[in-house]
């Protein structure tokens, strides 16, 4: 014997959302509505409406008084009760109307209304057209070269009548049934994709899955650090009528606080070397900095000292071996952000428009929208007046305000943050430390620098430590010996170096691998013409002195051929001229050699001891008078008269 068992669940209501709806006054649903339901409201009211001889009866009056039928009547009334028993269960069901979205099928006629104004009657759409609409819409339409529907579909028309030629143009499916397809067939997302690029999509586009602060846990947690150019000309320290260009600008932003924590203003292109001076200030005191600029400032008033757990920056200046040091020795990971994705590090890219927002309606110079100068205008270039060293305490005063008294109005707060915290970066930074991550970890200012200097190898000879070609020595190398010269001398080959760009005085030599100690080296003799100058300098310089060099080299190498050929030549001449040795032999061609030579030198000395006699004959030189004189020296009789210049 067989025993079958049912299971019933509790299934969701159907009609639920039906209960929720907020009609519209005086729309034509709520109107329907109210009236199905002032139909059979005196049957639904009654109290044994469940008996069927009176809900009968009063349906029979309603229908002799209201004229309707006993169909309506049973057909509201089983939608009211299978529908919760709400008024809201009597609307139409106009949203199963119309089939918005689907399909219709045509079969000789267009479908639509009729044409009025333009002439024929149209073409019906069939699958054939649909895939022509398709390849124009891919082609011409979703591509990133944002072109407009109008021109795919005169796109069409040309691909249309290669299909079917000599067709009336009234008789080509029109914009609006392309249109029609376009609008059915593709959707939203699949548009806005394929009519912008994958760089656009990724960057400006596509959703927002999240916020920057829900990645990081307190200050120091994870700095970001970019680069831009600014938007203004600059002229020179030492002559304002040379305008030197646009700065670079970077930054170095906490993405908890939104607390600016070091920059770089200078002229170097976005490079390791500028970034490591961002950083390098990121992390150490900011007194003496501002002190540099003129600024008077507290500890308190920027507090940022110590280093970051991450660093999010380009796939340019961090991303190499240089700055793998700073990652072993001090543990900060350095994280890059994929190409083309300004908007992972938007917090950064965000600070340089509020900082440039400061100084740019007052400052002259600044880059103006459009660039082509107008008939009559002047170019904005010559209206440079600000110093690389003025404009950076335009920057500096703009970064402590930002810091100190900057309300972030968007910020997303967290659950822990109290209702009547300031949001100052400051203030966020103060109580991320007193509530979340704790300080940063301080460390030696040297030490730190030396790790972010970018590395390179230096080559170890007895003329020293040579490094672009330009030579250092210390006193570790002279007690070690390596300096000396000689076959039995043994030094390294080559050792890891760390330079500041900024100075090509000393650098420093790492004499173990994987240590952070370290040996100060300065310039040698050899290399005493650089001191002074910066490694951008060394480098300027001494690719000036290989141009110079590799030139004369091709002059020299063109003259040696020449020295070359003449002297061939003329061994070649001499063995032609060479006399007949007149039947001597060998041996008495060899001992004649000594009165050959003394013969050739007494010929030498008669050449260049011969000196002309010189001439005895003395003839007197003629006298010339300095003022003309009388022929007659006699004094005269008669009486004369002095000039007035003699009396």
């Amino acid at each position: 014997m067989f025993s079958c068992y049912l299971r019933i669940t509790r299934a969701d209501d159907p009609y639920e959302k039906l209960h929720f709806l907020l009609l519209e006054e005086d729309s034509s649903i709520k109107v329907k509505r109210d009236k199905n339901y002032d139909l059979i409201k005196p049957i639904i009211l009654d109290p044994h409406f469940y008996v069927p001889e009176i809900r009968a009866s009063i349906m029979n009056r309603l229908i002799a008084e209201q004229g309707s039928t006993k169909q309506t009547f049973y057909r509201l009334l089983r939608r009211y009760w299978q529908r919760g028993q709400t008024p809201n269960a009597l609307l139409p069901d106009y949203m199963n109307s119309g089939g918005k979205g689907k399909k219709r099928a045509a079969k000789d006629k267009k479908l639509g209304r009729p044409r009025k104004y333009m002439p024929g009657i149209g073409v019906a759409i069939d699958a054939h057209i649909e895939k022509l609409f398709r390849i124009a819409i891919d082609r011409y339409l979703l591509t990133d070269e944002k072109n407009s529907f109008p021109y795919a579909h005169r796109k069409f028309k040309s691909l249309y009548e290669t299909y079917y030629p000599e067709t009336p143009e009234s008789e080509i499916p029109t914009n609006w049934q392309m249109l029609h397809f376009f609008k059915r067939e593709y959707s939203q997302i699949e548009k806005i994709q394929k009519r912008s690029s994958k760089i656009e999509y990724n960057k400006d586009i596509q959703p927002l899955n999240g916020t920057a602060n829900s990645h990081v846990l307190g200050p120091g947690s994870r700095f970001e650090i970019d680069a831009t150019i600014a938007d203004i000309y600059l002229v020179s320290d030492s002559d304002r009528k040379n305008i030197v260009g646009r700065p670079i600008v970077y930054i170095v932003i906490d993405v908890f606080s939104r607390m600016i924590a070091g920059l770089y203003v200078g002229f170097e292109n976005p490079s390791y070397a500028a970034a490591m001076q961002a950083l390098a200030m990121a992390m150490t005191d900011k007194v003496k900095y501002c002190k540099q600029y003129g600024i008077d400032i507290e500890e308190s008033d920027w507090p940022v000292i110590g280093l970051a757990d991450v660093i999010l920056a380009d796939r340019g200046e961090l991303l190499g071996h240089q700055i793998e040091s700073l990652e072993r020795n001090f543990s900060v990971r350095i994280e890059n952000t994929p190409p083309y994705r300004g908007d992972a590090k938007g917090i950064v890219e965000r600070c340089f428009r509020t900082i440039q927002a400061d100084f740019k309606p007052f400052a002259p110079g600044v880059v103006t929208v459009n660039t082509v100068k107008r008939r009559g205008g002047k170019d904005y270039r010559l209206d440079a007046a600000l110093t690389i060293h003025e404009f950076t305490e335009i920057i500096l005063a703009s970064v402590l305000y930002h810091n100190r008294f900057c309300t972030l109005e968007k910020y997303d707060r967290s659950i822990d943050m109290p209702a009547d915290l300031p949001m100052t970066p400051l203030s966020l930074w103060n109580w991320g430390l007193q509530h979340r991550t704790g300080r940063l970890r301080v460390v030696s200012e040297d030490a730190l620098r030396v790790s972010l200097f970018p590395r390179t190898k230096g080559t170890l000879s007895e003329l020293g430590l040579c490094t672009f070609g330009i030579y250092y020595t210390s006193q570790e190398m002279v007690k070690q010996g390596w300096l000396h010269r000689g076959k039995e001398v043994s030094r390294p080959e080559s050792f890891e170096v760390a330079y500041d760009p900024a100075v090509a005085d000393v650098i420093y030599l790492f004499p173990r691998k994987n240590s952070a100690e370290y040996w100060l080296c300065g310039l040698t003799e050899r290399s005493r013409e650089f001191r002074g100058c910066s490694f951008w300098d060394v480098w300027q310089t001494t690719a000036k002195q290989k141009t110079a060099m590799a030139e004369s080299r091709l002059v020299s190498d063109q003259k040696r051929r020449e020295l070359e050929n003449f002297i061939e030549s003329k061994i070649k001449l001499a063995q032609s001229q060479s006399a007949e040795t007149d039947g001597l032999s060998n041996a008495e061609r060899i001992s004649a050699i000594r009165n050959n030579r003394q013969e050739a030198k007494k010929q030498e000395r008669q050449r260049t001891t011969h000196i002309s006699k010189p001439n005895t004959k003395m003839e007197p030189a003629e006298v010339i008078p300095l003022t003309k004189q009388p022929d007659d020296y006699s004094y005269t009789t008669k009486s004369t008269t002095l000039p007035r210049s003699l009396t």
